[in-house]
């Protein structure tokens, strides 16, 4: 982890005094994308629902679109699955006209084809429900786990800041140190999702600087003089051009927090991205536990864009077995 940029935000409900091993195997982490809509089975775009297991989803949205004969763009996705984990997600593909390829061919030992249809519209981001997050962690220890049970269900019943997840930021903190190259240093990435990657770490970035202060001093879920609210949900700056649209106190914390940020902040102005919020509370839905010797399952539903690892970072501090065993 890069001491430039810390990652070590503040903990709503203290810092967990339980450790879990987190990722033995990619089974430990099972994601199902819940749509929210039903698809039409006619139309212009070919839909795959596929499972994948230790795959991440840009190249296998590349691998679908080389199947198919089509450019990248015209494969679609509701959003970014983990790699360590196993997944089911859906994928889009442009194809009018002509006969499809056999769809049959995309499974290996790690991929799967659940099913085949069609819709109207491309897949794209961000415009499915939910994502279903089944979780196992190992070898709970700790002098306090007797009183687990008690934070998993604050966790349940009130919910966790949404910190965008240290996958985010790359291994090591590496995309913070790229958005300081671009942002402040004059540096350059032609390619250009790469750069959106790295633009978006430093939003990111600087959301989670916001969100931590407001954690620190207890404000995370309820309004604060000059706060705007989303869904009646306090909200942080995803920064952009345009004034923060916080006034008073609100407005006070964040130019405050973000003071020492002020490379980032012209810089990211300076690329066009436009000034948004972002809710700072996050409550999983349906939250169901389950304790059993020295493991913990949970599962819960999530929106899009949010990360299950902020809800596991409130109730035990992870050891991350794919980082020990270099699967990253």
């Amino acid at each position: 982890m890069t001491h430039q940029f810390p990652l070590d935000w503040a903990y709503a409900y203290g810092q967990p005094s339980v450790e879990a091993l987190f990722r033995k195997t990619p089974e430990d982490f099972i994601v199902d994308e819940d749509l929210g809509f039903e698809l039409s089975g006619e139309g212009e775009h070919v839909f795959l629902q596929l499972q994948k297991r230790g795959d991440n989803t840009p190249w296998l949205a590349r691998q679908i679109a080389q199947l198919a004969g089509v450019e990248s763009k015209d494969v679609g996705y509701a959003g970014m699955k983990d790699r360590h984990a196993v997944t089911r997600q859906w994928f889009s593909i442009y194809l009018p006209k002509g006969d499809e390829p056999d769809w049959q061919q995309l499974q290996t030992e790690t991929i799967e084809l659940l099913a085949v249809t069609r819709h109207r519209q491309k897949l794209r981001r961000g415009a499915h429900r939910a994502n279903r997050f089944q979780i196992a962690l190992y070898e709970l220890s700790g002098d306090q786990l007797e009183q687990l049970p008690e934070r998993l269900r604050a966790v349940a019943d009130s919910g966790v800041p949404n910190y965008f997840g240290q996958q985010r930021f790359g291994r090591d903190g590496n995309n913070l140190l790229e958005a300081q190259r671009i942002l402040v240093d004059g540096g350059r990435i032609k390619n250009r999702q790469q750069r959106g990657l790295i633009l978006s770490a430093a939003r990111s970035y600087l959301f989670n600087q916001v969100l931590s202060a407001r954690v620190a001093n207890d404000t995370w879920r309820t309004p604060m003089t000059g706060e705007v609210l989303l869904d009646d949900c306090p909200t942080g700056p995803l920064w952009g051009r345009g004034r923060l649209a916080t006034s008073d106190e609100c407005k006070a914390l964040e130019d405050a927090t973000l003071e020492s940020m002020s490379g980032w902040r012209d810089g990211l102005e300076h690329v066009g991205l436009s000034q948004e919020r972002r809710k700072l509370t996050l409550k999983p839905g349906d939250f169901q536990f389950a304790i059993e010797g020295d493991q913990l399952r949970v599962s819960f539903d999530l929106p899009p864009g949010c990360f299950a690892t902020a809800v596991l970072r409130e109730i035990c501090l992870l050891k991350d077995a794919s980082i020990e065993y270099g699967m990253l």
